[in-house]
């Protein structure tokens, strides 16, 4: 745990105690006999990999904070094989469920299954096919996404481990300083988060409504579902072509690697969020190994749908008035935006009001004058506020997931810049010339009149 996170290492500490000493013994009597085999000098990272290999729970987390840019590079380097580098089943394995899944459709459909595992993730490993579409009469390419044989009771374990590490550290709250019912409750929304990872019917569900949601946008593609061919453990989808985008950056020059994290934020963040009239749901899932960028057509593919998110208009309303008021460092604004979105309509709390009040004003305090702020640290605000007792939408929380996440692979692709706001902006502008009645959106005119009375006093705020 790097230095930036030093206050949480109790809690690291505590939590893979837990969850090593209660996974059951068939899972951990043989990794505990492998790390005593291991070589006295082999690294941590590695012994790491070892430890979570098959423990899919763990190997997800590890996926969200591969990528993080305060962790030691050794650690990183490690962490990000669990993207698609994953190795701990055979395609023999593979082919047997698919062919006991699919039965006769096989023959029907003339598929022919190829004789390697094309990817392989915490969950599900990938096989390549090709299959004959009655539709267009003509042979084609997709891929298999199917379940691991030993998931099923594995993350199921996971899970209920998760459940209980909840209650324990919850009873521990005193100790490390947090509000009653913090670190339970999070534990329980990350929790209810994975177990969409073993939902494959949700998921393809969710391909096809995420290719609706993006098909009038060339630049971004999304894989079709091939639904004679799915089941509630196997997803057939359309083979895509690329690679995974942080390698296929590595031979760009500094303006097209620029250009593509452009592309990435715009794919993730700017289009489910600032698309009027749409639910919001958003990839809730962003590690490197679920974005392949085409270099020869430049179309970036969003694969592995599992995990979204969904923000509604009204919270994006208020999410995007919270942002101007933190631009102008209107305490009062934001402590009432922040109101809006923890009590969601109820009677204010007055505990919490001065909470809300306490974490705004020690926040100010740290920034200088000419700081400007960015997503990250108005999420790293509500964060903050968070672990103090305030409850906030699940949605935020899973937001959050997304920013700490896509923070690193934009590091990694585009260096440290402020990219994210930018391309936010020009998205919002973009809409707002090309429909006037969509101008302001998604703020109304009684929060735009709110912002014009903020502007007008913030040179004495400033003073």
């Amino acid at each position: 745990v790097p230095e930036r996170y030093a206050e949480w290492r109790p809690v690291v500490r505590e939590a893979m105690l837990y969850f090593g000493s209660h996974l059951s013994t068939p899972r951990l009597a043989p990794k505990l006999v492998e790390q005593i085999e291991l070589p006295a000098n082999t690294t941590p990272e590695k012994r790491l990999l070892r430890l979570i290999a098959k423990v899919p729970g763990l190997q997800k987390l590890g996926q969200v904070i591969a990528r993080n840019r305060h962790l030691h590079p050794r650690l990183r380097r490690a962490l990000t094989q669990l993207e698609n580098g994953i190795c701990d089943v055979t395609v023999e394995e593979i082919r047997a469920i698919i062919v006991q899944n699919l039965g006769p459709m096989i023959e029907q459909y003339k598929v022919d299954i190829k004789d390697k595992i094309f990817a392989e993730a915490s969950v599900s490993a990938v096989v390549r096919f090709t299959w004959y579409n009655p539709e267009r009469r003509q042979r084609e390419h997709g891929v298999f996404k199917v379940m691991k044989p030993y998931i099923s009771a594995y993350f199921a374990e996971d899970m209920d481990l998760l459940a209980r590490l909840a209650a324990h550290l919850g009873s521990k709250h005193q100790e490390y300083g947090f509000a009653e019912h913090v670190l339970s409750e999070t534990f329980d929304d990350v929790r209810r988060l994975l177990q969409h990872e073993v939902e494959f019917v949700r998921e393809q569900a969710n391909l096809q409504k995420a290719s609706c949601a993006y098909r009038s946008l060339a630049y971004i593609h999304i894989p079709r579902v091939i639904l004679p061919l799915c089941t509630d453990t196997i997803t057939a989808m359309t083979e895509e072509h690329g690679q995974k985008i942080t390698k296929a950056v590595t031979s760009m020059p500094s303006w097209r690697r620029r250009r593509t994290a452009e592309q990435l934020i715009d794919s993730v963040i700017a289009v489910p969020l600032l698309t009027p009239g749409t639910n919001g749901m958003f990839h809730a899932d962003p590690h490197a190994g679920n974005f392949l960028y085409n270099k020869r057509t430049r179309i970036l593919t969003l694969l592995d749908w599992a995990l979204t998110g969904h923000v509604s208009e009204e919270h994006r309303r208020r999410f995007a008035l919270l942002f101007l008021m933190v631009l102008l460092r209107d305490s009062e604004g934001v402590c009432s935006a922040i109101h809006s979105l923890s009590m969601g309509g109820k009677k204010r709390d007055a505990d919490k009001v001065r909470v809300i009040r306490k974490q705004v004003t020690d926040f100010f305090s740290e920034q200088p004058l000419v700081w400007i702020p960015s997503a990250v640290d108005i999420v790293d605000l509500l964060e903050r506020i968070a672990w103090q007792g305030v409850r906030l939408p699940n949605q935020l929380i899973m937001l959050r997931k997304v920013l700490f996440t896509l923070d690193g692979i934009l590091h990694d692709i585009a260096g440290p810049s402020e990219l994210i706001e930018l391309v936010l902006l020009q998205r919002l502008l973009q809409r707002w010339l090309k429909g006037l009645t969509s101008v302001g959106w998604p703020l109304s005119a009684r929060d735009w009149i709110g912002v014009y009375r903020s502007v007008m006093l913030y040179p004495s705020r400033l003073a």
